[in-house]
């Protein structure tokens, strides 16, 4: 997963290079990085497939989690209770989505703060709450590859599958939509995986390295 996020970080360090590099004006720049976002768009979908087929189905037992082997009491939902109560959970976050992005405008004008730290910073804590508190409450158990799953799972669907999807969505309906982000996200987010390379690189984790994870 974490080779998958250096894949992921690579795919957009390399437009902004070629931006940074190339006349910014020029129009053929922006074809080029245009042409190059669509064909890198297309192999991070295929690799985000071949990941999902890796997982659920060839290599499944790589990500058994075979920590913990007490018994969990409680009931379990049924494939179809469960996917009924995913459809009525999704369509009430959509919901309130939509009035947190309008509310968005209001809070800026107000609060004094930039949309940039709205979209990158406050977000992402508020949606990734649940997430967040799953996380630390599996890891408590010790069940570490279902904590590491839930961490990064979010972010490898952002970057191979949303970013790219939308890419090639903007290409049927005509927008052009690249993978070129400013250069100082992207330095942050390849940073960011770097950092979270080396320190799990070994399989073990420590207060230490979590430490410098909220460090960096």
């Amino acid at each position: 997963m974490s080779s998958l996020m250096a894949v992921a970080s690579s795919s957009l360090i390399i437009p902004a290079t070629l931006y940074a590099t190339l006349r910014a004006s020029d129009l053929e720049t922006g074809k080029n990085i245009l042409l190059l976002s669509r064909g890198t768009a297309i192999i991070l979908l295929l690799l985000y497939l071949l990941y999902l087929y890796f997982q659920l189905y060839s290599h499944h037992r790589f990500f058994a989690d075979v920590s913990g082997d007490e018994e969990e009491s409680g009931h379990t939902l049924g494939p179809v209770a469960a996917g009924f109560a995913l459809v009525i959970v999704t369509i009430m976050v959509a919901v309130c989505a939509e009035y947190l992005v309008g509310s968005i405008d209001a809070i800026v004008k107000s609060a004094g703060i930039s949309e940039t730290f709205v979209g990158l910073i406050l977000i992402p804590i508020v949606g990734n709450a649940a997430e967040h508190v799953t996380a630390v409450i599996v890891a408590s158990k010790g069940k570490m590859d279902l904590a590491i799953n839930v961490a990064i799972g979010s972010s490898i669907q952002i970057a191979l599958f949303v970013t790219p999807f939308l890419v090639i969505l903007g290409w049927i309906i005509n927008k052009d939509m690249t993978l070129r982000f400013e250069t100082f996200e992207t330095v942050v987010f390849f940073l960011s995986v770097l950092v979270v390379n080396y320190l799990i690189q070994d399989g073990k984790s420590n207060y230490l390295e979590g430490a410098m994870c909220l460090g960096t």
